[in-house]
C-alpha cells in the first residue's frame, strides 16, 4: 500500500495524465530516464509526507535545464503544497 494514499484523496485520472507528460516531456529534453524520474519523485514524496500532510492534486515535480551561468546544470524542482505539518 502506497504510504501517500492514506492522507489524501487519490489524484483525478486528468491530473495523473497531466504529471505523466510533463515527465515525458522533461525525459525527452535530459538524459535521466523517465522510470529514475518517477523514482526520484516517489522517494522525495514518501520522505516529506512523513513530516506535512501535503496536497497531492497540485504537484509539480520537474527537471529544468539551467543557463549558461549555471553551466547548463540540470535543476530538479518541486513545487508541494503543504496543507499541514504532523
Amino acid at each position: 500500500m502506497n504510504s501517500l494514499s492514506l492522507f489524501s484523496v487519490k489524484p483525478s485520472s486528468k491530473n495523473i495524465a497531466n504529471q505523466r507528460l510533463k515527465l515525458i516531456l522533461v525525459h525527452d529534453r535530459t538524459d535521466i530516464s523517465l522510470k529514475l524520474l518517477e523514482i526520484i519523485k516517489n522517494e522525495i514524496l514518501n520522505v516529506i509526507t512523513k513530516y506535512v500532510a501535503i496536497d497531492n492534486s497540485d504537484i509539480e515535480i520537474k527537471l529544468i535545464k539551467g543557463n549558461e551561468k549555471e553551466n547548463n546544470l540540470r535543476m530538479l524542482v518541486a513545487n508541494i503544497p503543504i496543507k499541514k505539518c504532523k
